[in-house]
């Protein structure tokens, strides 16, 4: 385990809700305490949060015939209030100012956006305020959902160049069976080199979490993947943080790749936010798979596919349709349409904001 810097814990649903589905308020003050060691060690820490419906679920009764989407965002809006009020009281009972930044996805698809999201991030951290994080449920239904707030910690990790990303749950990490069975084993570490793990984990999802220990395992990977570690482990347990600061945590630790550049690891999170589709041919392929960092130039490119501006993210396919990476447009689709397999043209996709799955 490596010397953490900046950190982004996520807190998942799991760990701040009672079997009964109200909030663990004794687990929340718990926590806080356990973060304020963090800080007082000299660690930058952003914090995403979940909880809000739980918060809200236990002040608003609603009519069980109630549209289920309806009942959450009513839970989730009211909930937030009180869930921030109550980390505002328990960071401010130890001095600890706190700000709530609630985020969409559509945040994080604009370049411009994303990086006065991250300039923001940076500027409370510097005056030694907290950022607490949420999504902005009230407003993102079904498509425009982060798949739960792993992948809204993954992107902010990746975002504010963290050197860490926390994931807490219930359990102390990825096993190779159900946690509940008593013949399986926790995985402490996954390494680069490692065979797949995913096939020991259950798709079953956390009782109040959208997702399960697979998105988790998956945002995981990606984070490592870009330079950053990530641990996998259980908030429910007393002292986990300081457990962590001591380096004997017991949890389930990614190792971290060779960090990617910054504009790399905002594209690497774009697989959902892409706004067009480019073909390429094998000659193009090859150029863009080799060991030589090169551009992507309209001669290689045999099809657009949908309407993209400059700056927009375009997805990067091979002639059989297989998906090879991602990139930041240079110019609109309309532009693209008119240079499509022509020679001496300008860049379509320049090599630094151009992202490769599997081969990078």
């Amino acid at each position: 385990m490596q010397n953490a810097k900046t950190i982004v814990i996520k807190i998942g649903s799991n760990v701040l809700t009672q079997s009964s589905g109200l909030p663990d308020l004794n687990r929340m003050q718990h926590l806080v305490q356990q973060i304020m060691r963090l800080t007082e060690a000299g660690k930058k820490v952003v914090l995403v949060s979940s909880g809000a419906v739980a918060f809200g679920r236990q002040a608003i009764s609603l009519p069980e015939k109630l549209n289920p989407v309806f009942k959450k965002q009513i839970w989730a809006s009211t909930g937030q209030i009180r869930l921030i009020n109550q980390y505002q009281g328990l960071f401010g009972e130890l001095n600890q100012p706190i700000a709530q930044i609630l985020v969409t996805k559509e945040d994080f698809r604009d370049r411009k956006h994303f990086l006065n999201m991250k300039n923001c991030i940076e500027a409370l951290l510097s005056q030694g305020i907290l950022p607490v994080i949420n999504e902005n449920d009230t407003v993102t239904i079904t498509e425009l959902m982060f798949t739960d707030n792993d992948e809204l910690a993954s992107l902010t990790a990746a975002m504010i160049n963290a050197d860490t990303l926390m994931l807490l749950t219930n359990v102390d990490g990825i096993y190779t069976g159900n946690p509940a069975d008593p013949g399986s084993e926790l995985i402490e570490k996954v390494v680069a080199s490692m065979p797949e793990v995913s096939s020991y984990i259950s798709a079953t999802k956390s009782s109040f979490g959208r997702g399960g220990m697979l998105t988790k395992y998956a945002m995981a990977k990606k984070s490592a993947d870009l330079g950053i570690q990530v641990i996998i482990a259980n908030g429910k347990n007393d002292g986990v943080l300081e457990s962590f600061l001591r380096k004997e945590l017991r949890c389930t630790w990614f190792e971290p790749k060779r960090e990617k550049h910054a504009p790399k690891k905002w594209l690497a999170h774009g697989t959902h936010y892409y706004k067009g589709e480019i073909f390429i041919n094998e000659g193009a392929k090859s150029s863009l798979t080799s060991s030589v960092i090169r551009s992507l130039l309209p001669i290689g490119i045999t099809k657009i596919e949908g309407e993209f501006s400059k700056g927009d993210i375009l997805l990067i396919r091979d002639e059989n349709g297989e998906k090879i990476g991602l990139g930041r447009a240079e110019y609109s689709s309309k532009s693209a349409e008119e240079k499509i397999g022509q020679k001496k043209q300008k860049a379509l996709i320049h090599y630094d904001y151009l992202y490769l799955f599997d081969h990078e």
